[in-house]
């Protein structure tokens, strides 16, 4: 009797090791091939930002910020950041009553605003602008003088249809 004990002690302990090395083995595949599929999908995502970096740098192109050039004719100005400076230059103009004065339209819904500016130079800004349902783009001509005074005129102006959904 004693020795059936043991027998089946150690029949239960052999196939207790055995179950442990399978699911160990399997758990092992498994976490490997996580691992792959992980280790795979961090490329993906390094290639994306790869990508999106570049496409970033390619926007950032005709920006005043980037442009060197454009950059040199305002060193002489006491400005630390000559694009934000012009930016609210810009939008100070919406704080007039009613019609932004640069937007050649009158709103229909309300009063046409400047919302978006991009300086690209120191000559040139493109705008969005909207009245909450209409809306456009501008391309404005700009001179940033010594007296750090800013004078806009009007290059280009365009009022996109409205569309019905």
């Amino acid at each position: 009797m004693k020795n059936n004990i043991f027998l089946y002690l150690f029949v239960f302990a052999a196939l207790l090791a055995l179950f442990q090395y399978v699911t160990g083995n399997n758990m092992q595949k498994a976490l490997t091939s996580d691992v792959g599929q992980l280790e795979e999908k961090v490329l993906q995502l390094e290639d994306s930002l790869q990508n999106m970096h570049l496409k970033v740098l390619d926007i950032q192109y005709f920006t005043l910020q980037n442009n060197d050039d454009a950059l040199a004719y305002y060193e002489h100005l006491d400005l630390e950041n000559p694009l934000l400076y012009i930016q609210d230059k810009l939008l100070e103009t919406n704080e007039q009553k009613g019609d932004n004065p640069l937007i050649p339209y009158e709103g229909m819904e309300s009063d046409f605003k400047i919302n978006k500016i991009k300086v690209l130079n120191h000559k040139w800004i493109l705008a969005d602008f909207s009245d909450g349902k209409y809306w456009g783009d501008l391309i404005i001509k700009y001179e940033l003088k010594d007296d750090l005074s800013v004078d806009f005129t009007l290059a280009e102006h365009l009022l996109y249809a409205p569309q019905d959904y």
